[in-house]
Order: C-alpha cells, then structure tokens, then sequence
C-alpha cells in the first residue's frame, strides 16, 4: 500500500501493481485549511416555510440585512439569537435561507446544509441556497459536491464570493476526479491480471465432418 502523501502522478503514469492493493483518498495532497469539524446540533425551531413573501417583507428581511441586524443586536451570540428570531420568521424559504447563512458564519456546515436544503426545496432556483450548501459542504471536505453546488450558484447569479469558492474547492476537486479515475485503470488492470486466461479448445476434425448419408435399400 502506498503511504499517505505519496504522489503518483510523475510523467501522469499509473503506480505499479504491486503497490496497488489499497489506495485511498488519503493517498491525495489536499488542501484542508478550511475544513472544519462536523456539527451535531439539533435543527432550531422555524417559522412557517409556506408563507407568502410580499416586497415589503422580502427588502426587510432579506439576508444581508437581517444578519446586520441580528449580529450587532445580540454581539455574535448567535445560538440564543436565532432561538429568538427565527420562530418568527415565517416568509417563505428566507427564514431557512437566513439561518442557514448564519451557521455557515459560525462554522457549523452540517445545520447549514440542512436549512439550505429545505431552502432548496421551496425555490429550486436559489443561487444562495446553492452558493451557503456548496460553502458549507466545503468546509467538510466535501469538494465535488461543494464545487457542483457553486457552480449552479454562479449559473442562477453569479458573485465575487461564489468565484474565490470555487477557486479553493476546485483544484481539490479536480484532484479527487483524477485520483478515481486512475484507481478506477487500476481495478481493471488487476482484474485483467488476475482472470485465467482463457484457452479455446480446438475443435476436432470429426465434429466438424458432416455424417455420411446411407441410402436405405428394400428388399422386393
């Protein structure tokens, strides 16, 4: 088994077969700076997701301002501050899409993955429920699902925030693809070594001859 942290990919040649027993993620150089821990937390109660949003609510609650609001009210207590407010957010998937965007600011990916996803179950068309799951699944190390997430955001609307995301879950991603694919050669390479080798019997030259036809003769 290769040692983790070994690279592979000199003159892009598959390793050896040899030393191809096991190879795992861990195999690959990531860059895990921003991973973080995984969170367990209990969702928060909310408000009600199928209430209708008018203008009005939906410039003052939209999400930059109500995490202006929410951070200098309660001085980044965040916990007992959305126990507080989001019971009484009750517009739509804005209450989730506002959780959810808040957790993602406190490091917790998994409660943020989840608000977004019932945010994306209201409105399928959410660029910042695609833009705070793909974020958040970052943060977990979840680099192909976060960089599909982020890309769709930058599709439905497209941000500076969204493009420097991209830019760290990419390459890791990238990696990954790579990495599969070559242990995916791998497989079939030891399958192929590992199968007998399988010899056509030749066929005798008697089976091939056709039986000779004898004409019946009656006696008169």
């Amino acid at each position: 088994m290769l040692e983790p942290g070994t690279d592979f990919d000199d003159n892009n040649s598959d390793p050896p077969l040899s030393a191809q027993d096991d190879i795992i993620e861990s195999d690959i150089e990531l860059d895990n700076a921003d991973v973080v821990e995984p969170d367990n937390d209990p969702p928060q109660k909310m408000g009600n997701p199928s209430a209708e949003v008018t203008e009005e609510q939906r410039y003052s609650h939209s999400l930059p301002r109500m995490e202006h609001l929410l951070i200098n009210s309660f001085q980044y207590c965040f916990p007992p501050a959305l126990l507080f407010v989001l019971p009484s957010v009750s517009f739509g998937n804005l209450n989730f899409l506002f959780s959810a965007s808040i957790f993602m600011k406190l490091k917790k990916p998994n409660a943020a993955i989840r608000d977004a996803d019932t945010a994306l179950k209201i409105n399928p068309d959410s660029a910042k429920g695609y833009k705070i799951r793909g974020m958040s699944r970052a943060m977990l190390g979840l680099r192909e699902e976060a960089a599909s997430d982020l890309h769709v955001a930058s599709k439905l609307d497209f941000d500076e925030e969204i493009s420097i995301a991209l830019k760290k879950v990419e390459p890791n991603a990238n990696k990954i693809e790579e990495h599969r694919r070559k242990c995916e050669r791998l497989r079939k390479r030891k399958e192929q070594k590992r199968s007998p080798i399988k010899t056509e019997t030749p066929i005798k030259k008697e089976s091939k001859k056709l039986k000779p036809r004898f004409k019946k003769h009656y006696l008169l």
